[in-house]
């Protein structure tokens, strides 16, 4: 055998696997989120008596069962867009700082928060025919928790974890990643709105405009440095 006849192996090596485009999972938990906000914005207020809440429930059992079950729809395409991004960040961009990690688990724990609260409205409409006002007040609560500052906050974390790497490596437009740190500040803020309800405008601050910022990073997001470095140069 001569060395002609000796066979060449080459390596391959293996090629990088491109997730789903960010911009379809968020859509899908946008439409999903807003749904059920609507059939839920009529709730009785955390002031509001436990008569009072109960009668709701009764009342409208239909809408809570639609809004418990939508909302618990949302946080899945949520967990799949923050995984969807987080590697983008850290395989196609080379973002190694804790950023990107911080961002992961927080839109994780806002998407659990968001299950949750889906979920609590769902056992809600179950249990409003036991016409027990004190177990419909504690689910009331519970759900308003969760759905607010126990949703809002760690989408603050998501928010800053995205748009502090991006205003560093200028992969997003400066306006749009000091944007994001604006609303991911207000979203943090939101914790102490369990104190006072003069901070409840946090809520629907993080929840809307975060919902906005996260389909402008869906679109606008480099896939990748060479993205990046065409971006830049021009």
């Amino acid at each position: 055998m001569t060395a002609t006849d000796v066979p060449v192996t080459t390596a391959r090596r293996p090629q990088a696997q491109g997730g789903p485009p960010p911009l379809a999972p968020i859509l899908a938990y946008g439409v999903l989120m807003v749904t059920a906000v609507i059939l839920s914005a009529a709730s009785p207020a955390p002031s509001a008596s436990a008569a009072s809440v109960l009668a709701y429930d009764r009342s409208h059992h239909d809408a809570l069962l639609v809004a418990g079950c939508l909302g618990f729809a949302a946080a899945l395409p949520l967990a799949v867009w923050c995984a969807t991004v987080y590697r983008r960040m850290r395989t196609g961009l080379g973002i190694t700082a804790p950023g990107a990690v911080i961002g992961l688990v927080g839109g994780l724990l806002a998407a659990s928060s968001l299950a949750l609260t889906g979920l609590v409205n769902w056992t809600s409409a179950q249990t409003s025919t036991l016409g027990d006002a004190g177990v419909a007040r504690a689910l009331a609560d519970l759900s308003f928790a969760t759905g607010s500052a126990g949703f809002v906050t760690p989408l603050g974390l998501l928010l800053a974890g995205i748009a502090v790497p991006a205003l560093i490596m200028r992969l997003l437009p400066r306006w749009l990643a000091w944007t994001g740190l604006v609303v991911a500040a207000l979203s943090l803020v939101s914790t102490f709105a369990l104190l006072t309800s003069a901070l409840y405008f946090t809520f629907p601050v993080g929840r809307f405009l975060g919902l906005a910022w996260l389909i402008a990073v869906s679109v606008l997001l480099p896939a990748n440095r060479h993205a990046v470095r065409r971006t830049t140069a021009s």
